[in-house]
């Protein structure tokens, strides 16, 4: 049987979207499992298994499909460009962080492809900007439908490529989903306002309008923590406003924002309304730097957010940074459920979250049976294979991540900090560790003082509320706090004193709804994300005055 690839591609029109290797089991057939070349096209893949013959799978493989029945691909990830997939010879390898094994190879893209993705936001910007309301909420609708269509391929690529835990990989798809149905309803009410202007003795018949109009290309970079939604938070304002948007993902996860550019490619977004590109950092400034760029959004370490807005000169800037977020536990909690709340805001996804518990302060009275607690639920805390359902925290994101976390950990060991469980790793998984830091001589230690963003946590007494509040504020930090209580005064108390974006009373910071003004003050941001408020921040007020001599009279 002669090998059919070349009658696909004839029949179809297209170039493979990707092309790599595949373990391909063949056990139904007898044969061992064999290493065998791969095309991946829209919906198929081709397995070339030797001359002369080959096997065509029906299994959905798309760009970002690593496991589909019996096959295991290394995938490669190129650009998204104008409406369409590229190439670069400048290529990367990323593996599996629980394992190590290869499972992407991911295009960089030059310092031409990089003016190319902004000239084509550009273009489309003259188009997209002209765009009605509904026009642009139909946009919205159908890419939230695109993406529940495709979410086991967005799941799969979070997965593989970051060890997030697959429960929680889904979580994101389905928040991903909301935030674009949330921008389709913005858009229908986002808009200008009356504004009145009789009431200048000087100006009787004047009529004021303010309307709210898009400012151009934007460009939003994001972490590899939340690889989909982070990048929904920036791509669905943007085409909401009538803008369009370059993508910079992060460059161990690419996937996620490469199909979605195709989802909304598809669902009716003009050719260059949305691009991606993977570049390294001279090559990345020039999304920041271009005079075309009309705004960044970026989360990411606070040392780069604070950087890439020196460089971004006459541009709106947003930045979502770091954290180290404080807990206040006080003494009117149901201490088991406390001690529950605070394992999994500080380990879940290895710590790996900007908002996650990293500093415990409890109410003396009930210290010590808190941290027996609180102990016994870390220790048995779901850690390893984020593939398994149950798992709460897989691994670091890579190997070099794992290295300085522990580093971490042997300081504040080396300095007498008691370590109370933890403090041990297996390749890239670092156990839940909790360190004890009732001497202030260990807030000089960096598991206390900076972002550990690993599984890490401190935890101390406290005496009176208002200590608490003030050891939460010693930090250069303020992201989120979490406060569990049931004293309304401190919660008022608490949501007035601490420097924060938010306080969230009953529940740890790692709290986040996707409406709400997201952001941090101090080292931990600077403007607010949220559907809306970043649609605010994408547009810019323009006055109509219409200045009408007769109205003050009724005309003639």
């Amino acid at each position: 049987m002669r090998c059919l690839r070349g009658v696909l591609e004839a029949a179809s029109g297209f170039e493979p979207l990707h092309r790599g290797f595949a373990d391909l089991s063949l056990n139904h057939l007898g044969t061992p499992p064999l290493r065998v070349e791969c095309d991946f096209y829209h919906g198929a893949a081709f397995v070339s298994i030797g001359p002369g013959f080959a096997l065509q799978s029906r299994a959905a493989c798309k760009p970002c499909t690593w496991h589909h029945g019996y096959m295991t691909a290394i995938s490669e990830y190129g650009l998204f460009i104008d409406g369409n997939y590229c190439s670069s010879e400048d290529r990367y390898e990323r593996e599996y962080p629980y394992t190590g094994e290869i499972v992407a190879r991911i295009a960089r893209a030059s310092a031409a492809q990089a003016d190319a993705a902004i000239d084509a936001a550009a273009r489309a910007f003259s188009k997209t900007r002209r765009f009605s309301r509904a026009q642009r909420a139909e946009i919205l609708t159908t890419i939230a439908k695109g993406i529940a269509e495709r979410r086991s391929d967005f799941e799969n690529a979070i997965l593989y490529c970051t060890g997030k835990p697959i429960s929680y990989a889904r979580a994101e798809v389905t928040r991903t989903i909301g935030v674009f149905t949330l921008a389709a309803e913005e858009t229908k009410r986002f808009g200008g306002h009356y504004e009145p202007l009789d009431f200048d003795p000087s100006r009787p018949g004047a009529v004021g309008m303010v309307e709210r109009f898009p400012i151009g290309p934007i460009t939003a970079i994001a972490p590899f923590n939340f690889p989909l939604n982070l990048v929904s938070h920036k791509v669905a304002p943007a085409l909401a406003t009538g803008n369009t948007v370059i993508v910079k993902p992060p460059p161990q996860c690419p996937g996620p924002a490469l199909l979605l550019a195709e989802i909304a490619t598809a669902a009716g977004a003009p050719a260059g309304a949305v691009n991606v590109i993977s570049a390294d950092p001279p090559v990345a400034e020039r999304l920041v730097t271009d005079d075309r760029v009309k705004a960044l959004f970026f989360t990411g370490s606070t040392k780069v957010g604070w950087a890439l807005k020196a460089r971004a000169v006459r541009k709106r800037v947003t930045l979502e940074l770091g954290g180290n977020g404080g807990l206040i536990i006080d003494d009117d909690v149901d201490i088991a459920a406390a001690a529950k709340q605070a394992a999994r805001g500080a380990f879940v996804h290895a710590g790996q979250v900007c908002l996650s518990v990293q500093r415990i302060f409890v109410q003396q009275k009930i210290y010590d049976a808190f941290i027996k607690q609180f102990v016994d639920e870390t220790e048995r805390f779901p850690s390893g294979d984020p593939a398994d359902e149950k798992t709460l925290a897989g691994p670091m994101i890579d190997s070099a991540a794992a290295d300085r976390v522990m580093q971490w950990i042997a300081e504040a060991r080396a300095a007498g900090a008691p370590i109370l469980t933890g403090d041990r790793r297996q390749g890239a998984v670092v156990a839940p560790t909790i360190i004890e830091t009732r001497d202030p001589k260990f807030h000089r230690l960096r598991v206390w003082c900076e972002e550990v963003f690993g599984p890490v946590a401190t935890v101390e007494p406290f005496q009176s509320f208002d200590d608490a509040v003030r050891s939460v504020n010693d930090s250069p930090y303020g992201l989120q706090a979490g406060v569990l209580t049931n004293n309304l005064e401190h919660a008022m108390f608490a949501f007035r004193e601490i420097e924060a974006g938010a306080v969230i009373v009953g529940e740890t910071g790692v709290f986040r709804v996707d409406s709400y003004p997201f952001g941090g003050v101090k080292d931990s941001g600077f403007g607010r994300e949220g559907v809306a408020y970043a649609m605010e921040a994408m547009t810019e007020p323009r006055m109509l005055v219409l200045n009408l001599p007769g109205a003050s009279t009724g005309g003639r």
